[in-house]
């Protein structure tokens, strides 16, 4: 019969045939059989129901063995016996394995089977085992709410006596480490329903018996306090709350409060992560709970942990308030925290950003429920306004917006505000003064805003999280030596090293300001940049020179790596000729690439080069009406030209000045299109290599104006393929050829010849309207590739050749014609390489003019690694366009291809530095940062290059003394960071002394947290950016984290 049975069910006759017959075999399940054949009967009922492949083969199983075991049950209880049972439990069936949901969900029908049978009590002593050991391996929530379906049903199962106490304590911890990935609503609905069938089993037990109450309590403060920061608890235990007795409030809290045991860090953690619980939608008493500890706390007057929870986690309980099924306990919660923080307005000030817009969504929503709400809500907000007059600024909106709401008399506000104050705190409170605070959950430092100093602090962050420079720079000798660089490695020791929540950077600040930068004034932080780099690389230059005459004397060395691969990048000629014969400085290793410029007559086909150093490429914005030109045809000079200029005070635009020719071109060949996919497309890195400032200059025969256009968004590799793209030089931009000695019509391309280790990319993004005479900021959203491929055209001849037939030119002449600076020369034969580029920061300008605003940046740690995966293009590889426009032989144009790489780079961790705030951000944020904020753009990009050999430092750390692949820092650094943790650490116990005196005689002076910068126009205040003009500041959490 089980030959049958198994032959029908693969077969494939239609499903009401197989049924009818199965229903035939059910029948003849009571007819006598041997005890062979019944045996193999549940064997292959068993393979269906744990094996089947589909519903219907699972149900024949069930319906078939449910069937025979009924009328043959002494053969089922032999066959369904403890080894088998045991087997499935710790090895599995056939494929099938021990932990999926279908081996329990089979024991379970085969208890149900032989309930009647005295075997049934050997399989019970050996669930209560094996139960037990299922739990320690911390199931996943599917298995978890299985086995708690078992034991539910089958209470014989749970184990009992002192494993009883083992097995609540082991299933609290297993519920801590319930996690749900998913934001599915239907994922999440089956999640919290597998957890309550869990803590239902708890409550089960601990009902049937109490002895494991107060275990299972101690288990969970025992997770929730666990300041182990490689596992966070899962909120998932907060099911188990609302099956905790009231009446053991008291007892409990008191218990905890006093317990000398319990450490301020631990309670800290424990109460933090209870007022998390409020999201759990099914949870009941949290709130209670949660109220009950902070009142306890007052009460031993553990005021700093109360301090610091309700700064923590003010915010996350208001935004509770948004969701209807936990609204009620939030409020609660919320009311409590803001009634008894009463000391300084600074937990009320975090919300306030955010009472608008929550007030306005629950007045549109017009239900009864939320109406009610808003009462309870607005008698609130009255009690906090009225305490904390004198910030009309931030409470006009408010009132606004709950105008039309009741409004409590003033005597109540001062009954409410008594009876919620904390005991005994007026003369042992903290002041309104800032507190101290430890460095963010980040784990990075911020730097502190000296005035105005953001463009400082933007850049330097950028550059600290450029790891292969960072690196670069802390493994320096540099003992003895008083240089910038000196300097810098000591500001990078501090910001990688530090306690402190934010570093102050005054040293490095006086010793990097550009003489002509007004202090306390906001600069041009590209300006800024290049300053820097320019000064690091003289000192370096300056130091060896002397070294070669003094060898005895310091030295810059950099014994832990070995020379980089990156093409150099001189700020002259002569620093060029120089770099050839010496060592690279540090600056050319990370930053330097040349560009290569080729001008071609096209009257008697004659071609010039010229051959330019850059430490970054500054990218003016494409005409809307050259918008098709970079992506399929040639762009003429009067396309390149719109009616605003790029402000560039410092030197030509590298656009304008890179003017190379070359032979072998024909006006024949044709251009290929971007190969862009705007959808995936996301930020880039630092660009700049210009000044900007009160003048304006056109850049000769190349000006690359902008005019903003709606046609479709920009991206980094439309403004990079513009940048490289070939234009036609006609009317008053003709070229003057030496060969023709005359004027002539000509075709100027730019080529990338040596790839940096860094690409800084400056958007110009400030421009000057000449009809109007205003400078104005180009807004435009700009979408940033995670992943650039540059294309760099390699000589497939030596090196050596190309530099003897290549004139070099460095300096630049601004105003100078074209054809005095460069110099006839043979052509090579060259292929385009495509090398891969990864977005490492994003520098952000939020105003509307170069003289204000604000500057903050996005990072993340990106280092050289894996396979090369470059491609090199022979001539008309590229080619994807009509044959349309002049181009010589042998060569194509220039494409940038921006594009994605997989998610597991995508998911990478972003940081948000804004100026002493240092927060995780999601790459989302950093995608739409503009069209959230339409004056906060990418200004400077930095890109790191992939496949680097440079890079690879990992044999360099075989010592184990290098920190997150830093290397060791130096003696001298270690004891001056070592020296001031130790004055942090007493700063911190000495404001803890003094805050009683301070609560009682300072005058209540606020500002809000974050805010750094100071108010003067054109500053970094709150007017520069693209934020509340509420005088929240710009750290505000409605600012800038998402």
């Amino acid at each position: 019969m089980d030959k049958i049975l198994e032959g029908l069910v693969m077969s494939s006759h239609p499903l009401n045939l197989k049924k009818m017959i199965v229903k035939k075999v059910v029948e003849s399940a009571e007819n006598s059989i041997t005890e062979e054949q019944c045996k193999a009967m549940f064997a292959l009922t068993t393979r269906l129901i744990l094996e089947g492949e589909d519903h219907f083969q699972k149900q024949v199983g069930h319906q078939v063995l449910e069937a025979y075991a009924r009328y043959h049950r002494s053969e089922f209880e032999n066959f369904f016996n403890k080894n088998f049972v045991l087997s499935l439990l710790q090895e599995g069936y056939r494929s099938v394995d021990h932990a999926d949901v279908a081996v329990l969900d089979y024991i379970q029908s085969g208890l149900k089977l032989i309930m009647s049978c005295p075997s049934v009590l050997d399989l019970f002593s050996i669930l209560q085992v094996e139960v037990l050991r299922i739990v320690c391996e911390r199931p996943k929530p599917v298995l978890c709410a299985k086995l708690s379906e078992l034991l539910t049903n089958f209470v014989q199962c749970v184990p009992k006596g002192k494993l009883s106490v083992a097995f609540c304590q082991q299933l609290v911890r297993t519920i801590g480490h319930l996690q749900c990935i998913s934001t599915q609503e239907k994922e999440l609905r089956e999640y919290v329903s597998q957890v309550t069938k869990v803590s239902n089993l708890l409550q089960n037990i601990w009902k049937a018996e109490p002895c494991t109450l107060l275990p299972s309590l101690q288990e969970v403060f025992a997770i929730i306090s666990s300041t182990d920061a490689s596992f966070e608890p899962s909120v998932a235990l907060a099911s188990l709350v609302q099956h905790i007795p009231l009446q053991m409030i008291t007892v409990l809290i008191r218990s905890l409060t006093t317990d000398p045991n319990v450490k301020d860090a631990s309670m800290t953690k424990a109460l933090c992560r209870m007022i998390d619980w409020l999201s759990w939608p099914l949870a009941q008493h949290v709130e209670t709970w949660v109220i009950a500890l902070l009142k306890g706390l007052a009460a031993v007057q553990k005021f700093t942990i109360l301090i610091d929870v309700t700064l923590l986690k003010i915010e996350l309980v208001f935004n509770r308030l948004s969701f209807p099924l936990v609204r009620p306990g939030a409020l609660a919660v919320l009311s409590h925290m803001l009634l008894s923080f009463q000391h300084s307005p600074e937990a009320f000030h975090l919300i306030v950003p955010h009472i608008v817009s929550l007030v306005q969504s629950l007045k549109s929503d017009g239900l009864p429920s939320s109406i009610a709400f808003l009462v309870q809500f607005t008698e609130l907000m009255h009690c906090m306004i009225y305490h904390y007059s004198g910030f009309p600024d931030l409470y006009e909106p408010i009132l606004e917006a709950i105008k039309e709401l009741p409004k409590p008399d003033e005597e109540k506000i001062k009954l409410i505000l008594s009876q919620s104050a904390w005991t005994s705190q007026s003369t042992s409170l903290a002041s309104c003064l800032s507190r101290l605070s430890g460095k963010s959950e980040t784990g990075k430092t911020g730097l502190i805003n000296l005035g105005n100093t953001c463009y400082m602090n933007s850049v330097i962050q950028a550059l600290f999280m450029a790891t292969d420079f960072r690196r670069h720079v802390l493994s320096l000798n540099l003992n003895g030596c008083n240089s910038l660089m000196k300097k810098l490695q000591h500001l990078f020791a501090f910001l990688g090293h530090t306690q402190r929540e934010a570093y102050a950077p005054q040293i490095f600040f006086e010793a990097s300001r550009p003489p002509w930068f007004t202090p306390r004034s906001q600069q041009d932080c590209s300006e800024y940049l290049r300053f820097i780099l320019d000064r690091l690389h003289e000192e370096e230059k300056s130091i060896k020179a002397l070294s070669l005459l003094q060898p005895s004397e310091n030295m810059i060395t950099d014994s832990s790596f070995h020379e980089s691969n990156s093409k150099i990048q001189p700020f002259s000629e002569a620093r060029y000729k120089n770099s050839i014969k010496e060592d690279k400085t540090l600056i050319e290793k990370m930053f330097g690439g040349m560009l290569l410029t080729n001008i071609c007559c096209l009257n008697c086909k004659s071609t010039s080069q010229k051959e330019e150093a850059f430490t970054d490429l500054s990218l003016a914005f494409c005409p809307s009406s050259s918008r098709m030109s970079v992506k399929g045809t040639l762009c003429s000079s009067k396309e390149k030209n719109a009616c605003m200029v790029q402000l560039d005070t410092d030197a030509v635009s590298l656009t304008a000045e890179s003017d190379l020719c070359n032979a072998k071109r024909e006006a024949t060949d044709c251009e290929v299109g971007l190969n862009i996919d705007m959808h995936n497309v996301v930020p880039s890195a630092f660009n700049s290599v210009k000044n900007t400032s009160d003048l304006c200059r056109v850049p000769s025969n190349s000006s690359r104006p902008v005019k903003s256009g709606k046609e479709s968004p920009l991206s980094v590799t439309d403004l990079l393929s513009y940048f490289l793209a070939p234009e036609i030089l006609d009317g008053d931009n003709r070229y003057h050829c030496e060969k023709c000695d005359s004027l002539q019509k000509a075709e100027k391309t730019m080529q990338i010849t040596d790839d940096p280790e860094y690409l800084i990319l400056t958007l110009l993004r400030f421009s000057y309207d000449p009809k109007c005479h205003v400078r104005r900021k180009i807004l435009d959203n700009v979408s940033l590739p995670l992943v650039l491929e540059l294309p760099v055209k390699r000589a497939t001849s030596s090196s050596a050749q190309a530099a003897g037939n290549w004139a070099v030119e460095m300096e630049f002449h601004i105003g100078e014609n074209l054809a005095k600076k460069l110099k006839p020369s043979g052509t090579e034969d060259i292929c385009t390489q495509l090398v891969p580029y990864v977005l490492s920061s994003i520098v952000v300008h939020s105003g509307i003019s170069s003289e204000s605003g604000h500057y903050y940046s996005y990072a993340r740690n990106v280092a050289g690694s894996g396979s090369s995966g470059q491609l090199c293009h022979q001539p008309n590889a590229l080619t994807g366009g009509s044959h349309q426009g002049h181009f010589l032989a042998d060569e194509t144009p220039i494409s940038v291809v921006g594009k994605e790489r997989d998610s597991r780079e995508v998911a990478q961790e972003w940081f948000l530095f804004n100026d002493s705030r240092v927060t995780f951000t999601s790459f989302q944020s950093v995608q739409n940062i503009t069209s959230r904020f339409p004056k906060d753009t990418a200004y400077v990009l930095l890109y790191k290059r992939q496949n680097s050999k440079s890079c690879d430092v990992s044999s360099n750390s075989a010592n184990g003394l290098w920190v997150n692949g830093d290397p060791p820092l130096q003696k001298e650094l270690m004891d001056a960071i070592t020296k001031d943790n130790k004055l942090y650490l007493q700063e911190q116990e000495l404001n803890a002394r003094t805050r009683a005196l301070q609560a009682a005689s300072a005058s209540c002076y606020f500002r809000p947290n974050g805010f750094d910068d100071n108010d003067p126009p054109g500053s970094c205040g709150p007017a520069g950016g693209g934020g509340s003009s509420s005088g929240s500041g710009f750290s505000t959490i409605s600012r800038l984290v998402f």
